[in-house]
């Protein structure tokens, strides 16, 4: 198969499917590393040169669970950044995605483990995070029912002779969203935030 056609083709599979489709390592690799003289006439690959066929292509397919928690994640993500506003962003962002994100996804996946496909689907994220100096970040709620089943919030703590910290943690309807469990801090400095949204 010409080069070119090839590497069109994967290209053409990879933007169809969005990426959920992964062509086999073999069409990329195909002869890549053999000079030209090598691939015209040998018996040997002959055999890599065989048509594209469905066992070639691996499909990544995901469970219902998997994509609600991966879309509630992206989305926890876009309603944190809305909360943060650009000044707060601009400072604690790759903490943010290093440190609080992959907790937050944890206690996704943790709710999501306690419901059915079918009850996943009647649960959805809160689109209003609070400005100011309030706490909300975002809700996960059944969108029946209107009640929430996890609240993320993020505190200013400013513990003596310290600088102040930004405490993210969420509460769950288990105990009537009396308990703190805490996902992650991340410093700031000696000097008073902005508040939350501030451009």
């Amino acid at each position: 198969m010409k080069l070119w056609f090839r590497k069109s083709l994967i290209v053409l599979v990879s933007i169809l499917t969005f990426g959920a489709v992964t062509p086999s390592h073999a069409l990329w690799s195909e002869n890549d590393d053999l000079p030209k003289a090598q691939h015209r006439g040998n018996p040997s690959n002959d055999s890599a040169r065989k048509p594209i066929i469905e066992s070639d292509i691996q499909v990544a397919v995901k469970s219902h669970k998997e994509q609600f928690i991966e879309l509630m994640t992206n989305e926890a993500e876009r309603q944190a950044l809305i909360k943060f506003g650009p000044k707060i962003s601009n400072v604690i962002l790759d903490d943010f995605q290093d440190i609080i994100l992959p907790n937050i996804e944890a206690a996704i996946e943790m709710t999501a483990a306690q419901f059915s496909d079918e009850e996943l689907n009647n649960l959805a994220i809160t689109e209003s995070p609070a400005a100011g100096v309030s706490e909300k970040i975002f809700n996960i709620y059944n969108i029946h029912t209107k009640q929430d089943v996890i609240r993320f919030h993020v505190r200013r703590d400013k513990p003596p002779l310290e600088g102040y910290k930004f405490n993210f943690h969420y509460h769950t309807y288990h105990d009537q969203f009396q308990t703190h469990y805490t996902i992650g801090t991340i410093d700031w400095n000696k000097n008073t935030p902005p508040n939350w949204q501030t451009i």
